[in-house]
């Protein structure tokens, strides 16, 4: 589905560095939350953006829908297109980038893999159904994604691939163990662990190509729709960094040099190690 997007004001533009202008982009698991955020950073400062996930209308507990947000980048002015899709299922994630690269009238120039699947239970008590499901989302996606839009990238000579990781890689400290939701994460930080170690792989295949790798984490949880439902009771403030933050950690990676690739970042420490001024969603000043 697309939506060519309405004009925007010669104020609006101004009031933005179109820095993205000329580009494609491609975001998963933009029906709300840190993807919605990216989604928009980059189409407020000029890219078409192809947005994807499961539903297209609102989800049965959650806010938020790929509908509201693809109407929410339509303001910008650039074209943006839907694709309704199922990571956990390959052949639903295989049309995702064919049907991207038509609704853009051109290829992929970033790809960011933000999508995941987040089933937190102990692993003694994680079933092989879930399992499953969470490295199909987390790490077999990312990496069919990233195998469709690398031709094209390695022709132009350009691209970048974000994806986006989780600080549950690290192993806890111990013995003794503290005990808490920690506990819960070991298969969700498992596939994460995974990504990372693909992530770096890439990079290393891809260097010298144009084709800049990266994953990045936030350094503290991002409170997005999800989060607030699934562990909003546990996290306090101290605990929590800003969805723009996480974003203009996301979006220096999508435009970075070709010499930064390879790395696992840290968004805040990203962010302080380039002086990045973290902007609003539409791309303005805070």
């Amino acid at each position: 589905m697309a939506l060519p997007g309405n004009a925007t004001s010669t104020d609006d533009r101004s009031a933005r560095a179109r820095r993205f202008e000329g580009r494609r982009a491609l975001v998963t698991g933009a029906s709300r939350g840190i993807g919605a955020g990216i989604a928009e950073r980059l189409a407020a400062q000029g890219a078409d953006v192809v947005i994807t996930a499961r539903t297209l209308d609102a989800h049965p507990t959650l806010p938020g829908s790929l509908r509201e947000t693809a109407e929410r980048l339509e303001r910008y002015g650039t074209r943006i297109g839907v694709v309704v899709a199922d990571l956990a299922e390959g052949d639903d994630r295989s049309r995702i980038v064919p049907e991207s690269t038509e609704l853009l009238r051109g290829p992929i120039d970033i790809l960011v893999n933000n999508a995941a699947a987040a089933i937190y239970a102990p692993t003694s008590e994680q079933p092989l159904r879930r399992r499953r499901i969470t490295f199909e989302v987390n790490v077999h996606a990312p990496v069919d994604l990233a195998q469709s839009v690398i031709p094209a990238m390695r022709d132009r000579g350009e691209g970048w691939i974000v994806n986006l990781t989780s600080g549950s890689t690290r192993h806890a400290q111990g013995p003794p163990f503290e005990p808490g939701f920690s506990v819960t994460l070991g298969i969700y930080g498992a596939s994460k662990a995974a990504l990372n170690r693909e992530s770096n792989a890439l990079a290393q295949e891809l260097w010298n190509t144009g084709i800049r790798v990266n994953a990045v984490e936030p350094r503290a949880a991002v409170m997005s729709e999800g989060a607030e439902v699934l562990a909003g009771h546990i996290i306090t403030e101290d605990q929590k960094e800003s969805l723009e933050e996480m974003v203009e950690a996301t979006v220096f990676l999508c435009d970075c040099g070709a010499e930064q690739t390879g790395g696992v970042h840290v968004s805040l420490d990203l962010i302080a190690a380039h002086a990045l001024r973290v902007k609003n969603l539409d791309g303005t000043d805070r």
